[in-house]
């Protein structure tokens, strides 16, 4: 083919990358793929071929691939994060000029992002991270997209971006300019971190239908069916719904019986637990759902202390419609806390790093094409267009009088959970958040009473301004003499 003919390349043609190049092609721009394994690109070629003769064209070295972009370039990597994304750049570099672009679209931490977005800039390129969510359907048929860095570099691919993002009809395009820096990567951080609370609180809802309400997977899988049908509808609700009724394969029984309950586990929890640490904000829904990923993977320890404690039964009589239609109150109660915790890490890192990030504008992206997509997401985006500067959904008025209508149901589920002995952390840990947050006063008081007395940290008083610090001991020996 004749050079500089394409109008952008791929680099990493493994799932993500593969359908990503295909999913470019299919809206009308002629694509570049390379990778080092020859046989990936030839078998992207193929596929493309197979699937309508899509404009994808492959190259096995990188001179030749970089050469076949049309000027200036932009070269999307799709590769695992870390040092591969390093090796794929150092391998294109020699062949880029002044003004070329690179973006990022992997899972990467975003001070990495920024580092090399400063290497590059020194060398004259633009640079882009980019999360996409959505996984092997999204790229294929339309991710969510959340690039940030050079506005310039965005301004480049704009266009390409706006078509190949999942289309929602009444907000657009699911892929906005996030901001600055390593943003981009920051927002996909947070998606995933949301997507860990949402994934733990519909398993909690799961575990107290089947174990305390004794339902079977098939009224499960009607149950999540039914739920899928109004306000809990998206992407997880529906997929947990197929699960439920998949009849195992390779024996009797259900497949989800089958799987091991052992969860892997992704750089994107840990980082959003440890960034929330560093920023004081509170994020105890998806703290939980971390910590139940790691107890998950003791699953040695786990059969052990099973043996041990075999003779503890719990359990209570409880109704089971009624059960079903607690439980789906409070899972959309905890969902409303963990959204809270998610969508309060942006702003709190926004005024940190000068980012000018919108919360609006990201929860309107993540309506659809990503992990997290759903009818919630538009509750969202309506609670921070009524209130651009919302501290917290939980005091949107709408959130607000959803939440008293199913803190009873929250309450009641954890009850039971407890009683029947079924651990409900993502839960309780979403109650004890509200709990919390609603109370004018709470009792922490005595923990910095605590703190001054054996450490003369010294305290605040509530009826006078000014730091304090009083000599308990003393005081407690005056009063015993």
């Amino acid at each position: 083919m004749a050079a500089t003919s394409t109008r952008i390349g791929v680099a990493g043609l493994a799932v993500m990358g593969k359908n990503m190049a295909l999913n470019i092609a299919e809206k009308g721009f002629p694509v570049s793929v390379y990778n080092r394994t020859a046989s990936k690109v030839d078998d992207t070629v193929q596929r493309a071929k197979a699937e309508g003769n899509l404009p994808v064209y492959g190259f096995h070295d990188p001179k030749s691939f970089i050469n076949s972009i049309q000027k200036p370039r932009v070269v999307l990597i799709l590769v695992k994060a870390g040092a591969p994304v390093d090796d794929t750049i150092n391998t294109l570099l020699p062949f880029m000029e002044t003004g070329d672009c690179i973006i990022d679209g992997g899972n990467e931490w975003y001070e990495t992002t920024e580092r090399r977005q400063k290497a590059m800039a020194e060398l004259g390129l633009l640079y882009l991270g980019m999360g996409v969510s959505g996984g092997e359907e999204g790229a294929r048929n339309g991710p969510s997209l959340m690039p940030g860095g050079s506005i310039d570099a965005y301004k480049n691919i704009e266009d390409i971006l706006l078509k190949v993002a999942a289309q929602v009809s009444d907000s657009g395009p699911c892929v906005t300019y996030v901001g600055e820096g390593g943003s981009g990567h920051f927002v996909k951080m947070v998606h995933n971190a949301v997507e860990y609370g949402d994934m733990q609180l519909i398993t909690e809802a799961s575990d107290v239908l089947k174990s305390a309400g004794k339902l079977s997977n098939q009224e499960i899988h009607e149950v999540f069916s039914e739920w899928n049908r109004g306000e809990l509808r998206s992407y997880l609700i529906e997929i947990t719904a197929h699960i439920f009724g998949v009849k195992d394969d390779k024996g009797k029984g259900y497949l989800v019986d089958k799987v091991l309950d052992k969860t892997s586990l992704k750089d994107n929890g840990r980082w959003f637990v440890q960034q929330a640490a560093e920023l004081s904000v509170s994020v105890p829904t998806i703290a939980a759902s971390l910590d139940a990923r790691y107890l998950c993977g003791l699953k040695g320890e786990r059969v052990e202390a099973a043996k041990v404690y075999q003779s503890a039964e719990f359990g209570e009589e409880v109704n089971k419609e009624k059960l079903i239609n607690d439980v789906k109150q409070a899972l959309y109660a905890s969902k409303i806390c963990n959204y809270a915790q998610g969508m309060n890490l942006i702003p709190a890192k926004s005024v940190e790093k000068g980012w000018s990030l919108k919360p609006r504008e990201i929860a309107r992206i993540w309506k659809a094409g990503c992990v997290v997509q759903g009818v919630f997401l538009e509750r969202v985006r309506k609670a921070y267009d009524t209130n651009p500067d919302l501290v917290n959904l939980l005091v949107d008025p709408e959130f607000a009088k959803e939440m008293m209508q199913r803190q009873s149901a929250l309450r009641r589920v954890v009850c039971v959970a407890i009683n029947c002995g079924v651990s409900t952390p993502g839960m309780s840990a979403s109650l004890a958040y509200f709990d919390s947050y609603r109370r004018e006063r709470v009792a922490t008081s005595l923990v910095q009473a605590q703190l001054d007395y054996f450490g003369a940290h010294t305290y605040e008083r509530i009826d006078t301004e000014g730091s304090f610090h009083t000599d308990w001991i003393k005081i407690v020996k005056r009063m015993n003499e």
